[in-house]
């Protein structure tokens, strides 16, 4: 396993995360130790969770994982989306983040977490309260680093300025989505934190299903997040992305790859990405992500597959400019 440092922390990774937003749902018990154990069987020291996911079930269940090795262990979690009717179970105020992460310790059965999540925007609460909150739990031993998942570049780069000027830790890891029909992260995400030197692990690398294999232009009946969420169909029901998918179906069977392997390793030889977050119901679905390990990524590889997809204009649309 070739281990990767996130950004500045000097924390070594393995180059897959693995995610647990089935654990407790989609993964009974027994399902999410199986996979929990395949990973660590191949060297995986990553972990990513949400006290959010089945309200609570996801960190109970990997707590209950990780009783044994838990300092051989990098953990994230996360806070912000709802996790109550209070009208205060939410969102990023002081409030909400001092009681999340008792309630997140507890339920992972840990004393600290390495990288806490800021799980989306909170337009309602000032940079400088949620920061500053940050920083105190930082200083209290209870998370290492902050972090942050679905925020755009300027606010990241603002909160970074804020940490700058205030003395505040900063937010060392970023969690965007990124996979091969959706590539908006290349154009600031991950230039930016690669000349800020922030650790990445980026999720949804088989688009919610839709780089698997099992679907194809115009066909979107095969069951799966795609059909059964409206979340996911929304984020990838355009017609555009079910092209690309089937054109990288068809590659990847040229060249006698399982496609979810083929999109995992590319998302994993960007040189911005740290890791990328792979998921699974069960072993059989895992396997393929667990594949790219050992797929050589090479540069014209890279290429032949990134031509599949519609490259984003730059952040400036001067593309003409640019060679």
């Amino acid at each position: 396993m070739n281990y990767r440092t996130v950004g500045k922390t000097g924390i070594k990774v393995s180059p897959l995360c693995f995610g647990t937003m089935t654990f407790g749902s989609a993964a009974d018990a027994e399902t999410s130790k199986a996979m929990f154990n395949s990973c660590r069987e191949l060297g995986i020291n990553f972990f990513d969770t949400a006290n959010v996911y089945n309200g609570g079930k996801s960190e109970e269940i990997l707590g209950g994982l990780i009783a044994d090795c838990r300092d051989e262990l990098v953990l994230t979690t996360k806070v912000c989306l709802p996790t109550g009717s209070d009208v205060n179970a939410r969102g990023l105020s002081r409030r909400h983040i001092m009681l999340s992460v008792e309630e997140s310790l507890q339920r992972l059965g840990t004393d600290r977490i390495e990288f806490y999540f800021v799980h989306h925007f909170d337009s309602d609460t000032a940079m400088e309260e949620t920061l500053r909150a940050l920083d105190d739990l930082q200083q209290q031993g209870k998370i290492l680093y902050p972090a942050v998942s679905n925020w755009a570049a300027w606010q990241i780069a603002k909160a970074q300025g804020i940490s700058s000027k205030e003395g505040l830790a900063r937010f060392e890891m970023i969690q965007p989505m990124y996979n091969l029909v959706k590539r908006q992260a290349e154009v600031e995400i991950l230039p930016m934190a690669e000349a800020e030197q922030i650790g990445v692990i980026s999720y949804s690398p088989l688009g919610g299903g839709l780089l698997s294999g099992k679907y194809s232009a115009g066909e979107k009946s095969s069951g799966g997040r795609l059909v059964e969420q409206e979340m996911y169909s929304r984020r990838y029901g355009e017609e555009l992305y079910f092209d690309i998918a089937q054109r990288f179906t068809e590659y990847a069977n040229s060249k006698g790859m399982h496609p979810a392997t083929l999109a995992v390793a590319w998302v994993m030889s960007h040189p911005g990405i740290t890791a990328p977050i792979i998921g699974a119901r069960n072993l059989d679905q895992l396997k393929p992500s667990l594949d790219a390990l050992e797929l050589v990524m090479t540069p014209e590889l890279r290429d032949e597959i990134t031509a599949l997809s519609v490259t984003p204009p730059p952040a400036t649309d001067r593309s003409e400019e640019i060679k």
